[in-house]
């Protein structure tokens, strides 16, 4: 009896390179190179639930576990797949109090990902805002035509950019920054709630956004704000 054979992979998602550490999170060396893995993602949300009792809601294991959720739905990642040094060296999260805020600082193979107080909504002007998030997006993905997951992540953006739960017409599918009313500065609940919208709408696996996509570019804004 023949065995029944796994349909292949096509060619662009063979060509698609997973989202790794460093795509996210302001880390350095063989860690940056990884691909954000199930395990280690897994391993961070215990982390977070022993040391805190909660998922963070913006926080690094709930950015992780959207990266790696969509790796692994690309079948650019395994579902019990570990990256070396999520293995050897594990993950950590402490929290302590200063000047009344609290403090939550994790890492990952010995390299903080998130080190910050309570997130706030507004950040500094130096901080790179939700509309600067989907420009470099824009820019990254270049002339590939808008699927169903681009524009649920936009409209996530939009949402989150302007606080309503409804996108205004003529938003920010033309100008992105110029058309919001209002805008904010980009924060991991904003990343992770991009992510999942992104995620969510990808009805065909043949029609991918190509890296780093609108979600990714979120997250390394969000990073890139954290660590002002």
């Amino acid at each position: 009896m023949s065995q029944k054979q796994l349909p292949e992979k096509s060619a662009e998602i063979e060509q698609l390179d997973p989202i790794k550490y460093g795509d996210v999170f302001n880390v350095q060396g063989e860690l940056a190179s990884r691909p954000i893995a199930p395990r280690d993602a897994a391993a961070m949300q215990a982390a977070e639930n022993m040391v805190i009792g909660k998922t963070l809601k913006g926080g690094s294991a709930a950015v992780m576990e959207s990266a790696a959720a969509l790796n692994e739905r690309l079948g650019l990642s395994g579902h019990n797949n570990a990256s070396n040094l999520g293995r050897e060296e594990g993950v950590t999260v402490s929290q302590k109090t200063r000047h009344g805020s609290r403090v939550v600082t994790e890492a990952i193979g010995g390299q903080a990902v998130v080190g910050s107080g309570t997130p706030g909504a507004v950040l500094d002007k130096d901080s790179v805002n939700i509309g600067e998030a989907l420009e470099a997006a824009a820019l990254s993905m270049g002339d590939k035509t808008v699927d169903q997951s681009d524009a649920s992540a936009i409209q996530a953006a939009e949402m989150r950019a302007t606080g309503r739960n409804l996108t205004q017409p003529g938003g920010i599918g033309a100008l992105a920054h110029e058309k919001l009313e209002r805008d904010k500065c980009v924060t991991r609940e904003d990343a992770e709630r991009v992510i999942d919208a992104e995620i969510r709408n990808k009805p065909d696996l043949n029609i991918t956004p190509t890296p780093p996509g609108i979600g990714a570019s979120m997250a390394a804004a969000a990073t890139l704000n954290q660590n002002k």
